[in-house]
């Protein structure tokens, strides 16, 4: 059978739409039709770069992986769900055999197949096959859209609560104030964060930060004309720590960093501003080397870690969190658009706002025949 419309990536800046088979399903497996899928900044990536470190498109790709939609089929074997399930789509199945995989980091898979990560197909078509275990049911006040969202926003559980082991009444400083920084915010002050702070170069994003779940925010200062990168961090930090009160111990001082904008300095800001014996998650990806304060770094003994994607209970905790209201999904949702729509959808994406001027933080695009009003 062939009814499944796809949006297929074949090369930098070459997109189309394709027929593609229905997938068949195994016997642990469900066929989910896709309802709703958010653009990740992953999926532009591909698309202007054709790689992101060493993943890299050699053969035609359907792209997408935030995505939520129905069950229309199931496995023989699969008793969890039915035909008519809502539910989120978490996009990595892995070997469930490694080491990574039984030690319950299985994110760390070698061997994981993630949608829409070469050579790995994606979610935007019409039917997507996945693991029964990697679909989580929707409560039924929650919507498809926001059902999409749960993938963004367990990176950042895995990144807030997982990786770092946030507590109540910690602070915390998140560089960055796109999706998933955003969504760090509302992580941390979901878990009882006393104080959490924005950081970026936009302002608007800001501004949105703040109605979001930010307490505070912080414009970083321009860079002078020949000043080294390194000289101006440590500028940086010095103004963040006199505008905003920080300090290296006590009640003032950063429980937890997180910087999930890649950027240098805001990684070298980070470090020094975290407190003594602090911890700092590195969940952002930009230039894969930079150079970093490291006798900062080891005579604070901070705990620096990396966070990639998410893990065991990082989803069913996402759920929780947006379900009991906790977190507010439905805002950070700016711009949406039909399937036939998906190539104005990426191109508004990359360039940050549409052409009314709106900014983007999140773009969904829904799926083949799906209504825009159809949440």
């Amino acid at each position: 059978m062939s009814d499944n419309p796809s949006f297929v990536l074949r090369g930098v800046e070459d997109v189309v739409y394709e027929q593609r088979p229905i997938p068949e399903i195994a016997d642990d497996e469900v066929l989910v039709a896709v309802k709703k899928t958010g653009i990740c900044g992953s999926d532009v990536h591909y698309l202007v770069e054709g790689r992101i470190a060493q993943f890299v498109v050699e053969k035609p790709m359907v792209l997408g992986h935030e995505s939520s939609g129905i069950v229309s089929k199931v496995g023989r074997k699969v008793k969890s769900l039915k035909v008519g399930d809502r539910v989120a789509m978490e996009p990595g199945a892995t070997c469930r055999t490694c080491d990574a995989c039984k030690s319950g980091r299985y994110e760390l898979c070698a061997d994981i197949v993630f949608a829409a990560t070469p050579p790995y197909d994606g979610t935007l078509a019409r039917f997507y096959p996945i693991p029964s275990d990697l679909c989580y049911k929707l409560p039924d006040h929650l919507t498809l859209e926001e059902g999409a969202m749960m993938e963004p926003l367990s990176v950042a559980v895995h990144a807030v609560a997982n990786i770092a082991g946030l507590r109540s009444n910690q602070s915390v400083a998140v560089f960055g104030a796109g999706p998933v920084g955003l969504l760090c915010m509302a992580v941390a002050k979901a878990l009882g964060a006393r104080r959490v702070i924005a950081i970026d170069i936009v302002p608007a994003r800001l501004e949105f930060a703040k109605g979001f779940a930010a307490t505070e925010t912080f414009v970083p200062p321009k860079m002078e004309p020949g000043e080294a990168r390194m000289r101006y961090s440590e500028r940086n930090a010095k103004k963040m720590t006199e505008d905003l009160g920080i300090e290296e111990r006590g009640p003032n001082s950063i429980d937890l960093v997180v910087d999930a904008s890649g950027a240098e300095v805001s990684i070298q800001t980070g470090i020094i501003i975290a407190k003594m014996g602090g911890t700092f998650v590195q969940l952002g990806m930009g230039s894969p080397e930079i150079v970093i304060p490291v006798t900062t770094l080891l005579t604070k003994e901070i705990d620096f870690k990396g966070s990639f994607r998410y893990g065991p209970g990082d989803y069913a905790l996402s759920v929780a969190l947006a379900g009991s209201g906790k977190i507010d999904l439905k805002s950070i949702i700016t711009h949406r658009f039909s399937f036939d729509q998906a190539i104005e959808a990426f191109q508004t994406t990359r360039a940050g706002k549409s052409p009314d001027g709106k900014a983007v933080i999140k773009a969904v695009i829904s799926g083949p025949d799906v209504s825009l009003s159809d949440l």
